[in-house]
């Protein structure tokens, strides 16, 4: 997006865009296997708030780059997109790949020359960019630099975060690198692991410091994970880092008022056992009844008042996040206040920086590209801009 924002508005310029994997965009069909997620329809105050409490920041430039101009842009390189549930906007064909093979196609014909397998090891004494390359080193000389090198997850795909002391180094002050929208460790009992791991766990409500929300939930192995749990990733990551543990409150009947589940409670169960009675008169079982049994002990109340209470506010204590590298995206990265509102880097002018190597982080569902997408837009027309400006009017 910001070789494309530069060759657009400067077409005199020679943009070249190198990657240090063997093709470009991988973390971009990464993010399409399951259907691309482009970005999501709702109003432009709604999606800003997303992003607290980076908002302020990105306001101006998720301002330029919204989710109308996403699905426009799409357009224009012959994606057509529709709005799926919950706002979610996506491709007609769900897929990543037609739509960054015309991306490619449009950028070398406006003149972008693309370089893979080159990866960038910093500067040198001349300050020109280094590069490993299957020919070896190459150094590069540069007008400008736009970095678009990531977080630190998915390091398979060249987000690895070996930026972060290149930039250390010379004075850019970087927030230490989280991993977000990631799973969380919960000590289970072998007993629940083995019999309920890969299975989900819906519909919930979910609560936590960041509030509550509808959603679902994988178990896993290790713990839990899942498009419900991404919207709290940040809420836990802060409590398990300042007290080691954090509780999330699960709402396992949320179409069950709390009273409503006390009276199916309260029916007589005669001979049957309470997790027949559970399943005959809520439809509670399997997954959801383990985890209930998990989290308050095999013996459940027998109270009625304190098992409906329970059911609607289950408490589930997680330890950690998962590994930064199992994460989809990452919190941290380079400060705000060492940018210029141009997100042209103060310590090293003319080197400019996008995506998510900028501190700020959102859940899923469109979001991550889309600001992506604008970082990378406005980065790639403030350098073009700066270097037109220097050249004069001669060029």
């Amino acid at each position: 997006m910001a070789a494309e924002a530069a060759v657009t508005a400067s077409p005199e310029l020679q943009i070249d865009l190198y990657d240090a994997m063997p093709s470009v965009g991988r973390k971009f069909l990464m993010a399409g296997k399951s259907g691309l997620n482009l970005t999501h329809d709702e109003p432009f105050d709604r999606l800003l708030g997303r992003f607290q409490p980076f908002d302020r920041q990105l306001a101006p430039l998720l301002a330029e780059f919204d989710a109308a101009a996403v699905r426009a842009w799409a357009q224009g390189l012959g994606i057509a997109t529709f709005v799926g549930s919950s706002g979610h906007v996506f491709p007609v064909d769900f897929k990543a790949a037609p739509l960054l093979r015309a991306w490619i196609r449009r950028l070398k014909a406006a003149g972008v020359r693309f370089h893979a397998r080159h990866r960038w090891l910093g500067w040198d004494d001349a300050a020109r960019l280094i590069f490993d390359t299957p020919e070896g080193p190459a150094h590069i000389a540069a007008d400008a630099v736009i970095l678009a090198l990531g977080g630190a997850s998915w390091p398979s795909l060249g987000s690895d975060a070996a930026w972060v002391p290149l930039l250390a180094a010379r004075g850019v002050r970087v927030t230490p690198l989280e991993p977000a929208n990631c799973g969380y460790d919960v000590a289970w009992s072998e007993h629940f692991r083995d019999r309920f791991a890969g299975q989900p766990v819906k519909p919930v409500v979910i609560a936590s410091d960041a509030g509550h929300r509808r959603g679902e939930f994988v178990v896993t192995r290790t713990g839990i994970e899942g498009s419900g749990i991404y919207p709290h990733a940040a809420a836990l990551r802060r409590r398990t880092g300042a007290e080691g543990r954090a509780t999330l409150t699960i709402d396992l009947l949320p179409d069950r008022t709390q009273e409503a589940v006390r009276a199916a409670l309260a029916q007589s169960r005669g001979s049957r056992s309470l997790s027949d009675h559970l399943r005959r008169t809520l439809g509670l079982a399997g997954v959801k009844l383990g985890l209930l049994r998990e989290c308050l002990g095999p013996n459940l109340p027998v109270d009625s008042d304190r098992l409906a209470a329970a059911i609607k506010a289950l408490p589930l204590a997680v330890d950690a996040p998962r590994p930064i590298a199992e994460a989809i995206s990452t919190a941290g990265g380079i400060g705000w206040d060492g940018l210029t509102p141009e997100l042209m880097l103060r310590a090293l002018p003319g080197v400019y920086a996008a995506g998510e190597m900028l501190d700020w982080e959102v859940t899923t569902g469109g979001y991550l590209l889309t600001a992506s997408f604008a970082t990378g837009r406005w980065a790639g027309r403030a350098a073009a801009a700066r270097l037109v400006a220097e050249a004069g009017p001669e060029g």
